[in-house]
């Protein structure tokens, strides 16, 4: 059963799905990767000397490094322009593309066209899988580096990633780049063991053969794509030793443990596997936080000045000239009727929409043609008025992705094992920890997000985001659905995030709690400014009184349902 030829096509096997674990990893569908495989095997082969010039090795390196080299340069031209597509819409526009190489390989004089490329055979079990070995090594160290992080939070929730200060277009196309690089890799190998290559080699069904193995074997653990190249390469041969020699049986038997597997393995073979949680040294907690070298306005400065910024949808006025200047350590409460224009308002401050008009500063940061992953970086971090965890991580995970921002780049220095790569990460996980002893969440580090209470969810949010030590937090309804006495716990902390001069905007609904907790309010009505004062001013307002509050002398928590002038903004919300 363990033949040569079955040793080889295991290793080439997962070589090719790690191509397309590059990108399932960030969230990516791509079927582009066959067509990045033929184009490079046929130009490595025609531009490499034969091996009786040479040397066997030789020349395989030297193809090796022109196939990785094309696979890479097709994978840019293509990933420039389709990098904003997501889902199916990715996934048609790589196929076309992988389908555009197959027919223009065929249709040319120097691939030898439909009789292909006779190519000598030079790999051998052991080449292959040592390139194997190199390539599971390589997203080992990568899984638990900053970028490996990073790429984790784009597949989970992509608005998320951004508001984090994680740049999603950017690390989508060194995934991309990475598949290119591997498929490359995959077409000059396979090349260099079959002796013939011909356009077929690389067309619509090897695509999907290589995805399905790289979800069977699954992205939990990177060496699913090794797993699922295991299994479908080694259930043939098991059938055939067992003696089932039907034409049509040993398809549909694998079809039907395929089908297995993703209903009951979602998450691929190597979910069976635990996924190790990474663990805090306590001890080092009690010592003094290192800085992380962001430099915050002094007491008073401006942090935000909003100057008659409006928002229209077609027509319809969610905010018009709203006039706002936010200084360096206050609490400023938004509060309003349902559809006021209170997200919509904070969403154009951290660079969700883009205004309609006015203009408005952020942290030195002009809004509005400011990618969000920039304003980010300025110092700027959010919560959601629905939460957006990455819910299949733990809160230490989620809590270390949002320190995206500070944490330093570890990934290079991790695979030659740097000391100080250790030393960084070691640093980031305590400065994660210490985000979540913050917040009241240390004893629940190892939970999954999915598994915490709804009022721990909201907490852990808020621990995510002040990871990134943002000069700026705002907080979209932090207390839904909270009781009284989590409430007040959560005031408490927004007074005590204040008194270390943390600015803060946050949005509620708990009149009371906002009155107690900040020190200017603005109260916004179908998208205008309805009042702008103090708590004591804004309680005692008339006007504030009639159209939100409802009784001096009892405001409401719950603030009434009103039609309002919003419409929905990105997240499908007012």
């Amino acid at each position: 059963m363990f033949t040569e030829s079955t040793l080889v096509f295991i290793a080439l096997n997962g070589i090719f799905a790690f191509s397309f674990y590059a990108v399932l990893i960030a969230g990516q569908l791509s079927l582009a990767q066959a067509g990045f495989a033929g184009i490079a095997a046929f130009a490595a082969v025609s531009i490499a000397p034969a091996p009786t010039e040479w040397g066997p090795v030789p020349t395989l390196l030297f193809s090796i490094a022109v196939g990785m080299a094309v696979g890479a340069l097709a994978a840019l031209i293509l990933g420039l322009p389709t990098m904003r597509l997501r889902g199916v819409f990715l996934a048609i526009a790589t196929l076309g593309f992988a389908e555009a190489i197959r027919i223009f390989i065929l249709n040319s004089e120097w691939t030898g066209g439909a009789q292909g490329m006779s190519v000598p055979k030079i790999l051998n079990p052991a080449i292959a899988w040592i390139v194997l070995a190199i390539v599971t090594y390589w997203f080992w160290r990568q899984a638990r580096s900053r970028y490996g992080r990073a790429l984790e939070a784009i597949r989970e929730d992509e608005l998320a990633a951004r508001s984090i200060g994680i740049n999603v277009g950017g690390h989508r196309l060194t995934a991309f780049l990475t598949a290119g690089v591997l498929a490359g890799l995959y077409g000059v190998l396979w090349a260099y063991y079959v002796r013939l290559i011909a356009p077929e080699d690389f067309a619509f069904e090897t695509a999907i053969d290589g995805l399905v193995t790289a979800v069977v074997g699954g992205t939990a653990n990177f060496f699913g794509p090794i797993l699922g190249s295991g299994f479908q390469t080694l259930l043939p041969e098991i059938q055939r030793a067992i003696g089932i020699e039907a034409g049509w049986i040993r398809p549909f038997l694998s079809g039907l443990l395929l089908l297995i597997v993703i209903l009951y393995l979602p998450g691929g073979i190597a979910s069976i596997i635990p996924r190790r949680k990474q663990r805090i040294d306590m001890a080092t907690l009690d010592s003094d936080a290192p800085s992380t070298g962001r430099v915050h306005p002094a007491k008073g400065e401006i942090v935000a000045e909003l100057k008659g910024l409006s928002k229209e949808y077609g027509g319809v006025h969610a905010v018009r000239g709203v006039d706002l200047t936010v200084r360096s350590g206050d609490v400023v409460g938004l509060i309003g009727p349902n559809g006021a224009g209170k997200t919509t308002l904070v969403n154009m401050i951290s660079g969700m929409i883009a205004p309609s008009g006015g203009s408005a500063t952020v942290l030195g940061t002009k809004v509005g043609d400011t990618p969000v992953h920039k304003i980010a970086a300025a110092g700027v971090t959010r919560t959601f008025q629905h939460s957006k965890l990455f819910n299949r991580l733990t809160a230490l995970e989620n809590v270390l992705i949002g320190a995206h921002l500070v944490a330093k780049p570890t990934f290079l220095r991790r695979l030659i094992w740097l000391p100080s790569a250790r030393r960084d990460e070691r640093l980031a996980l305590e400065h994660a920890a210490r985000c979540l002893r913050r917040v009241g969440l240390l004893d629940k580090a190892d939970v999954t997000a999915k598994g915490l209470s709804y009022g721990d969810q909201r907490r852990l949010e808020i621990a995510r985001a002040l990871a990134a030590d943002p000069s700026l937090l705002i907080l979209d309804e932090p207390a839904a659905g909270m009781n009284h006495v989590e409430a007040e716990g959560l005031s408490e902390l927004i007074r005590s995030l204040a008194a270390d001069g943390l600015t803060i905007i946050f949005i509620e609904h708990n009149v009371g709690m906002v009155l107690g907790t900040c020190d200017h309010i603005i109260v916004l009505n179908f998208g205008e400014v309805l009042a702008d004062g103090t708590p004591e001013e804004i309680s005692g307002d008339e006007r504030v009184i009639d159209a939100y509050l409802g009784s001096a002398d009892a405001p409401s928590a719950d603030a009434p349902a009103d039609a309002g002038a919003d419409a929905p903004d990105s997240e499908g919300r007012v």
